[in-house]
């Protein structure tokens, strides 16, 4: 074997163990919360944590054996650190339901986070070469549409909290809008590939883009305001717009595209306030949730998150010892506020820095792509997970108005689980790149 094999083959050996590694303490790390939570408590381990332990276990090497399979240059870190957010969300939820005396609800969740490993193979094994969505673009643009705006369909969808989200099909419910998001990030990374000389063409001193080039910025500015008013939902409306500005910022390289984007946003985020009474609510609470006359009243929701902070202090009460469950919605709009008080602002700081991390690998993966349609695919994806996760916790730390967005892996909801673990897949496959070529190496 000559030299070069032998650098090549360690070279993938190394990432193959360190990935393990972060696995095999991902793993631990979850098994361990979902412990301590059961001791906290009732003072004793849950009854069912070692068939709890296996499947979980079982789970997470299955979709570790998959990337060896089919993705074995894989970045390394992506996996274990999804793996350990959907642990901690999971021993979260458990603490949660059960106090309340539904753990039924929990076990659904795990039974969503196992449908999301599962997709997650799926995608891996199906897609094998990241650059073939790039021969669907307006296919998979059209799909995207259909998913944002099928909660408007009259019958189909339903309302549930004020937004328009939802969508039952007698044996199914679920959100169309976070697959619709993957959609019609692909479309963008497709589009915006073929078609980025042109939109970088500017004039004047600033670079400023044309008038004919702002077609697709103020198409998906509409496109954003359709959802926001239509279906309500101020959460996927601001990902929606936010990611396409982001994309196309990223492909022509002219700050001017960023500039005119958060225009349009704001002049969207003005016509949203002054049509729908449920955000100029949100945004009185955002300003005066702790004014005496809303703590028990509008504003309930966020002083009791806040005031889960102060309990918890910076190294928390311990988990299963505290009391979140004071705050309504708590497994979802606010698990970050629950990980305060029993956690501490060290164990949110944490939370925050594997994401983090997730944010910056993918990054690093669309800097490392040689092909615009990967790079711009890996920065949309991972721009989908960053801006979710700003939105979530810097509206439950009051530094922005709520917004509903589900933090990704960690708050309840079956649909988010399963679509960004497709994201992760997507975004496993382009750091390993095409598995053909992969299966053909000595």
């Amino acid at each position: 074997m000559s030299a070069v094999a032998v650098r090549a083959g360690a070279a993938e050996t190394r990432p193959a163990r360190t990935g393990f590694g972060l696995l095999i303490l991902a793993v631990a790390g979850s098994l361990l919360a979902y412990t301590l939570q059961g001791l906290g408590l009732h003072g004793e381990v849950p009854r069912n944590l070692a068939i709890y332990g296996v499947v979980f276990t079982g789970a997470s090497l299955g979709g570790w054996l998959v990337i060896r399979y089919a993705a074995r240059s894989a970045d390394p870190a992506l996996y274990p650190v999804a793996v350990l957010l959907g642990g901690l969300g999971l021993a979260m939820l458990y603490r949660l339901m059960d106090e309340r005396g539904r753990v039924d609800i929990a076990q659904n969740q795990a039974i969503w986070l196992l449908i999301g490993l599962a997709c997650f193979a799926l995608t891996l094994l199906v897609v094998r070469d990241i650059r073939q969505l790039d021969a669907f673009t307006y296919t998979i643009g059209l799909a995207g549409i259909v998913l944002l705006l099928l909660p408007i369909v009259p019958g189909l969808g339903y309302e549930i909290n004020g937004a328009r989200l939802w969508v039952n099909f007698g044996f199914l419910q679920f959100q169309p809008a976070e697959f619709g998001r993957v959609l019609i990030v692909i479309f963008l990374a497709s589009y915006l590939s073929q078609r980025r000389e042109l939109l970088a063409a500017g004039v004047g001193r600033f670079g400023l883009p044309r008038v004919k080039d702002l077609g697709p910025l103020l198409l998906a500015w509409g496109t954003s305001l359709a959802v926001l008013l239509l279906e309500r939902d101020v959460g996927a409306s601001l990902l929606l717009f936010g990611v396409f500005v982001v994309m196309v910022w990223v492909a022509t390289g002219r700050s001017s595209y960023l500039v005119l984007g958060i225009v349009l946003f704001a002049i969207g985020a003005y016509i949203g306030w002054l049509a729908l009474p449920h955000i100029q609510e949100r945004v009185v609470i955002w300003f005066h949730a702790l004014d005496p006359k809303n703590v028990n009243g509008i504003g309930y929701q966020l002083a009791q998150g806040w005031f889960a902070f102060a309990s918890g202090g910076m190294v928390g009460t311990g988990l299963g010892l505290g009391s979140p469950t004071f705050i309504p919605y708590v497994g979802s709009d606010f698990i970050l506020a629950a990980f305060g008080e029993e956690l501490g602002m060290l164990g949110v700081a944490g939370i925050l820095l594997l994401y983090l991390v997730l944010i910056g690998r993918g990054l690093r993966i669309g800097v490392e792509r040689q092909d615009t349609f990967g790079k711009l695919l890996a920065v949309g994806l991972t721009t989908v997970i960053g801006l979710q996760v700003f939105t979530i916790a810097a509206g439950v730390l009051r530094l922005i108005p709520l917004t509903g967005v589900p933090l990704p892996l960690v708050s309840y909801g079956g649909t988010s689980r399963v679509a960004t673990f497709v994201i992760l897949a997507l975004l496993v496959r382009s750091s390993a790149g095409a598995w053909y070529r992969v299966r053909k190496e000595p």
